[in-house]
């Protein structure tokens, strides 16, 4: 969870938002003058393609820095912005902070480097999520496709033989479990925003729409109410583990001792699972996500960055010309050997992602799950430009209801609507 402190950091850098003009891109690239790119990244891969570019390209040389994961990226780059200095040629973005550096102009558009023409190699969904008012302002770097990482042994203790595929079969399949009693749950959940919106995205629900400056919240259509209902039975009954929080050492110890039956997260969980639950080797497997009609293949996103040009680049050209390669182009294979996954549809159906088995996950082949529930994602999702602010607030929310146990997850969301709604025409959109 974010601090209060960085809340109100973001929300200063964001009361700039809209009032800021792009910088000019500065000298343009080409000839025989040596470019220097400096990237921003917090994903270690990206230095994986640099080698080879270089060769490729020696009068482009690459500087990869970690200004930081996340929020504390994006505060740097908005500094960097405003100061008219230090601002990066290539700066990473997590899918959902796209808008917020799109919309008031501090991305390129990537249209006219010939982006649009690289939307079939990539799956729908994804390509989505960097597309703002038909404008491409990133391109898809890696990729979280929701699925269940399950306990195989758990749940045949339990008188399970396969993972549930409906999130019918998962509610009974989680009384089976919890009687096993002790700390045996199917899952854990202290507030995992994202989590519940891959739930609410898999039943159908929008909460947002996105037109422009036009931001529309609504937590009360079917899609969304189904899904918040559903984990609220799931909450009520105790049927999931509200002590233990993802990514802490007690989270480490479920999943070794085989007591956390289940976590739904992004595929992407795959590459650090072992080293979290190195006991548990053999007995981890992937599934689908439950589905809410039995056939059915609809799934939801967990995760996933993309990397864009901001508008104040100093060398576009050649920034383009590295995104192009290490996302798209010969730089890709290194960081897919490295552990990148990506939502590139020439990497999802090759022979060596389709038939390469996991020795971690039973000798399963992973890589058919993964690559379906990338392709079944649908992609008309939309986050709000603010969400950076608002997935804090979130969280200061959320933290009071899972602690005291009063309330429920329908009010806490129509409270973060409300704080969502005022804050966001606070800060020069149109929010209702």
């Amino acid at each position: 969870m974010r601090s209060r402190k960085k809340a109100r950091s973001l929300s200063a850098a964001l009361g700039l938002m809209l009032v800021l003009g792009a910088c000019s891109s500065g000298a343009a690239d080409g000839g025989n003058n040596q470019v220097k790119l400096t990237v921003w990244s917090w994903d270690d891969t990206v230095a994986r393609a640099v080698p080879g570019f270089e060769a490729a390209n020696p009068n482009i040389k690459i500087k990869v820095v970690n200004a930081g994961s996340s929020y504390d990226e994006y505060t740097a780059l908005d500094n960097a912005i405003q100061a008219g200095s230090g601002v990066p040629d290539l700066a990473m973005f997590e899918y959902f902070a796209v808008p917020y550096f799109a919309i008031p102009g501090k991305l390129e558009d990537l249209v006219e480097f010939g982006a649009k023409n690289l939307k079939k190699d990539y799956i729908d969904a994804s390509w989505n999520d960097v597309t703002v008012d038909g404008k491409v302002y990133a391109l898809p770097s890696d990729y979280g496709p929701s699925v269940m990482f399950y306990n195989e042994a758990t749940l045949r203790k339990a008188g399970v033989k396969e993972p549930p595929a409906t999130w019918d079969e998962y509610y009974n399949d989680a009384k089976k479990v919890r009687a096993l009693g002790g700390d045996y749950y199917i899952a854990q959940d202290t507030g995992d925003l994202f989590f519940l919106l891959s739930l609410i995205w898999q039943a159908g629900g929008r909460p947002f729409k996105v037109d422009g400056n036009k931001v529309h919240i609504d937590f009360t259509e079917p899609g969304t109410t189904r899904a918040v209902a559903f984990w609220q039975k799931m909450l009520d009954q105790n049927l999931l583990n509200t002590k233990v929080t993802a990514w802490s050492d007690d989270w480490n110890r479920t999943l070794n001792d085989g007591t956390l039956a289940s976590q739904i997260m992004g595929g992407w969980l795959t590459s650090s699972l072992p080293q979290r639950a190195p006991k548990a080797a053999g007995d981890f497997r992937v599934a689908p996500m439950p589905q809410w009609h039995r056939g059915d293949e609809v799934g939801a996103e967990n995760g996933g960055s993309s990397f864009g040009v901001p508008a104040a680049a100093a060398h576009k050209d050649a920034a383009f010309k590295f995104l192009k390669y290490f996302t798209h182009g010969g730089g890709l294979a290194k960081r897919v050997d490295a552990g990148a996954f990506v939502p590139n549809t020439s990497v999802l159906a090759s022979t060596d992602s389709q038939s390469k088995v996991n020795k971690y996950f039973g000798d399963q082949k992973v890589g058919p799950v993964l690559a379906k529930a990338s392709k079944s994602v649908a992609s008309d999702w939309q986050y709000p430009p603010f969400f950076e602010w608002a997935r804090s607030t979130y969280g200061d929310l959320v933290s009071q209801f899972y602690t005291t146990g009063k309330g429920s997850l329908a009010e806490i969301l129509a409270q973060w609507r409300q704080r969502m709604i005022k804050y966001g025409n606070e800060q020069g959109f149109k929010v209702d």
